[in-house]
């Protein structure tokens, strides 16, 4: 059996110490504007008059749009999942057809469920291809956009920056799935243009399946309304446990980064033995594919898990994941190159530095030699 190789890679920009802190200190300054008077403290629940939601809640929504610069933000339930359907349901859709222009690539599973099931018309376009995603958005004077973040397939270098610009001149609207993008990259969706972005903040240290909907007033105004019921409300412990965990996620965020630079630098100089040439790439979460000198992928992770390595992801960045996840690749990355199946696993330091991560992975595949 012939080892592919691996392809050129173009990794989103990652945030930098600096950056991280900055947020930090935005997140702070908007606790102090919105939870005064030791609110910090404190949490209700219940749909309160008035308001229609936990007091604890909305106060935590308006930290989120404060941070990030949006008109407004809505807690949902559902994690980053939750939030994008809620987010698409909002849309402005005419005449009762959801025509959404998206990546030629292949969907996240999730997404692809949400999709099908919202009944959503894709219009694909390679958005590698800017002139071609000019003309698609000309042709579909209706639709809207979606963008996600990161990367769909190993191989795609084009910055989401450039395609909210072009979607913005063709006066289209867009909505940003930043699921594994807040606090890896230097801004996110709305920040660079966007009317909308959509994730779990579960992925960021928060409560299990909570996720947001922030930007444009009119469409964050559609969730919240249509998320009236009591049962669906976000409470206000939840809500306040998620912004304690933002707080300390940026530098969090920075510092994982940096590791995860560091390991794909070590793993590509031939530093673990067993592994032939390694990838920085943003395929879920900023991880390292490493290419296996022998077709093992799939045993590569019970090996790295008997060191000490996650078996498996519980939300990809999780307040649950601690020491490096040894995983194989994703669904959608192995629907574009179904060659690397065997060959090639992903790599996240998460709290581990980029040496103890080596040292796993070389006690891992060393054992198994013996």
């Amino acid at each position: 059996m012939k080892r592919p190789a691996l392809p050129t890679t173009t990794p989103l920009p990652t945030i930098t110490a600096a950056q991280a802190l900055d947020a930090q200190q935005r997140f702070v300054a908007g606790v102090a504007e919105h939870l005064s008077e030791g609110a910090v403290f404190r949490s209700d629940a219940g749909v309160v008059p008035g308001l229609g939601q936990p007091d604890t809640t909305r106060r935590t929504e308006r930290v989120l749009a404060a941070a990030f610069g949006a008109d407004d933000a809505c807690l949902v339930q559902g994690a980053g999942t939750g939030a994008i359907r809620a987010a698409l349901s909002a849309g402005p859709w005419t005449e009762g057809r959801r025509r959404l222009i998206v990546h030629d690539a292949p969907d996240y599973s999730t997404t692809a469920t949400t999709f099908r099931d919202g009944l959503v018309e894709c219009v694909r376009v390679d958005f590698e291809d800017l002139a071609a995603v000019r003309r698609v958005m000309e042709e579909e004077s209706s639709a809207w956009v979606y963008v996600q973040h990161t990367r769909q397939r190993l191989a795609d270098a084009h910055q989401p920056a450039d395609v909210i610009a072009v979607a913005a001149q063709a006066g289209r609207r867009v909505i940003v799935d930043d699921n594994y993008a807040v606090f890896r990259t230097p801004r996110i969706g709305i920040e660079l243009g966007a009317d909308i972005s959509a994730f779990s903040l579960f992925k960021l240290h928060g409560p299990e399946g909570i996720g947001v909907v922030l930007g444009a007033g009119d469409v964050v105004d559609r969730v919240r309304h249509a998320n009236y019921s009591g049962g669906g409300q976000v409470q206000g412990h939840q809500a306040l446990a998620a912004l304690q965990a933002l707080v300390m996620v940026p530098l969090n965020w920075a510092a994982q980064a940096e590791a995860t630079v560091e390991l794909a630098r070590s793993l590509a100089d031939g530093e673990v033995e067993g592994i032939v040439d390694a990838r920085l790439a943003n395929v879920q979460d900023l991880c390292v594919i490493a290419l296996l000198d022998e077709p093992v992928a799939e045993q590569v992770p019970q090996w790295a898990a008997s060191q000490g390595a996650a078996p498996f992801p519980v939300g990809s960045n999780s307040r649950y994941e601690i020491t490096p996840l040894v995983y194989r690749l994703s669904s959608s990355t192995l629907e574009a190159q179904p060659d690397l199946r065997e060959w090639a696993v992903r790599i996240n330091p998460m709290r581990a530095g980029a040496q103890l991560t080596a040292d796993l992975l070389r006690r891992a595949i060393a054992e198994r030699r013996a």
